[in-house]
């Protein structure tokens, strides 16, 4: 599938389901209110354009104050339909001294002072951006996952602890951590609703994604970047990319990270050049501390049986966690579901459904509501740690997965493997090998 350079649509609906409804405040709510909530950008591609309405949607205080890209057509596609789009005009403040392009345009939004800004470039940029964001004073709405390598890892860790110093709020686009479903049935699962937790299974399968051909005027470096997708530098493959928000949950569920992981991966079917470096499928076995194991499935390969989900399993019952719980027969106990409005299912009356499923808000608004909340109430919320961890835990399978061996937490943590560029400009850049396992040694 081929993509423009625009943000495309399915793209900012996706992460801006309720904008209708946020773009149609009453006449004057935007005027009366008493705090103005500047907001800058940093990757205005489909994510970051999403994200901004998302905050628009979470605050009418909020107000689009600064736009950054590495390329041009990406901020002026992304300018000119938030523009366009906000019915609101005096809440669209972008002015041309805070339009900023090029490799160093995060510097140049962080500079016009925004009370905080959207991360949501490739994933490779992140720890940069992120460290630069907390050392300017801003409050930070990151996009997962946040590094795509050890040493990015790091980076990301040290500037969160210096978050917590300055006391600057962030939050990541982990948006199952904020969807109300979730969050009730994972309390329940935290209180003990399915007993002790024995094992864990995540799955992100389904077919291909978009992907940009390499014209003959981008130069090797450029169309890597525009084709981000499908090289570990500047995505961390899809295991980390995508598959983050499923391992997410299981390392929610378990309150921990695994401790090993070891995987069997490939590169069989999406072969083409086009597809850069990165595999098209892994199966994982993470291990955590207490033994139990989350068996991780993910895949984009198409006309295969696609499945997105995340399985619990506890001595007492199971849950999918986004929605249900299930009591093994002669488990239940009522005393879980106090309210439970959906008890009388099929184990014996006492299995739970989390009710008004179509009426909950959307998670990716309450991202950006919560990170507010925070910032006019004191309340502080930091998630830098939490999600550094799941994309180590992300990036420990893909190392399994590339040399076949088994992979340590620690080995992960402390691995001096630098994917991303040492320099960023446009040019020649090698497409890097194709890690194969058994051979590729864990550096």
């Amino acid at each position: 599938m081929a993509r423009n350079n625009g943000p495309s649509r399915r793209e900012v609906l996706a992460r801006s389901a309720a904008t209708a409804a946020a773009l149609t405040f009453p006449a004057g709510v935007f005027s009366q209110a008493k705090n103005t909530i500047r907001v800058g950008v940093i990757g205005c591609g489909g994510r970051g354009t999403g994200a901004m309405f998302n905050s628009l949607d979470a605050d009418p205080g909020v107000v689009v104050w600064a736009l950054g890209d590495v390329f041009q057509d990406r901020l002026d596609g992304s300018r000119n339909y938030l523009r366009d789009n906000i019915k609101e005009k005096e809440r669209f403040q972008v002015t041309k001294d805070r339009e900023f392009v090029g490799w160093d345009a995060y510097k140049g939004v962080v500079a016009t002072k925004p009370d905080y800004v959207i991360l949501a470039t490739p994933p490779y940029a992140r720890p940069i951006h992120y460290a630069a964001a907390i050392e300017g004073g801003c409050h930070v709405f990151t996009e997962k996952p946040v590094a795509t390598d050890a040493p990015g890892i790091r980076q990301f860790l040290a500037a969160s602890d210096l978050a917590t110093q300055k006391k600057l709020n962030v939050v990541c686009g982990t948006q199952r951590r904020h969807d109300l479903a979730y969050l009730d049935i994972m309390k329940r699962i935290h209180d003990g609703a399915i007993g002790e937790i024995r094992a864990l299974y995540s799955y992100w399968n389904q077919g291909g994604l978009w992907s940009v051909a390499k014209t003959p005027q981008m130069s090797e470096m450029e169309w890597q970047l525009r084709n981000w997708l499908y090289f570990t530098w500047s995505s961390g493959d899809h295991i980390v990319e995508q598959h983050v928000h499923n391992i997410d949950i299981c390392n929610w569920a378990m309150n921990a990270h695994p401790v090993k992981a070891i995987c069997l991966a490939g590169r069989q079917v999406r072969t083409d050049a086009i597809f850069g470096n990165i595999y098209d499928h892994f199966m994982t076995q993470f291990t955590y501390a207490n033994g139990v194991i989350q068996t991780s499935s993910c895949r984009q390969i198409d006309n295969t049986a696609s499945r997105v989900s995340e399985l619990i399993v506890g001595t007492k019952g199971t849950s999918d966690a986004a929605s249900r719980i299930r009591m093994s027969q002669g488990s239940a106990s009522k005393s879980y579901f106090p309210k439970g409005p959906s008890q009388g299912g099929s184990s014996g009356g006492s299995d739970y459904s989390y009710p008004d499923m179509n009426k909950k808000p959307d998670p990716y608004m309450l991202e950006h509501k919560d990170l507010i909340k925070a910032m006019k109430s004191g309340d502080y919320v930091n998630e830098g740690h939490r999600i550094a961890e799941t994309t180590l835990t992300a990036i420990m399978g893909r190392m399994a997965g590339y040399t076949g061996a088994e992979v340590t937490w620690e080995q992960a943590l402390n691995s001096n493997e630098k994917l991303v560029p040492a320099r960023f400009e446009f040019g020649p850049i090698a497409v890097p090998s194709i890690a194969m396992p058994g051979k590729t040694k864990l550096a």
